[in-house]
């Protein structure tokens, strides 16, 4: 096993504070969505402004979602988009994990 860098034991130390932690799985999961939206899209062989033009969108909004983490999303948006590519959506809460 390798010797962890510095980068690894500062972000080891930051995933020990709740709020840090909150913030990054938040993060995380916001980039999840987009690229589950990209490889669905990308199987079904459309372009961007393909699934926009499905979804009643732009294509610029589609781009957003797949590509930044922070993007804001309704839930109407989610569905439009997931329609478009042929799917429901399924909204989970798992329990979360103690710090």
């Amino acid at each position: 096993m390798k010797k962890p860098t510095n980068w690894d034991l500062y972000f080891r130390k930051q995933l020990g504070d709740p709020e840090t932690r909150e913030l990054i799985e938040g993060e995380i999961e916001s980039l999840r969505v987009g690229a589950q939206i990209a490889r669905l899209r990308q199987q079904r062989r459309l372009s961007q402004a393909q699934l926009a033009a499905r979804a009643g969108m732009s294509a610029p909004n589609i781009s957003r979602i797949e590509n930044s983490p922070a993007q804001n999303m309704t839930l109407e948006t989610l569905v439009k988009i997931a329609r478009a590519l042929g799917r429901g959506v399924d909204v989970t809460f798992p329990a979360r994990r103690s710090s």
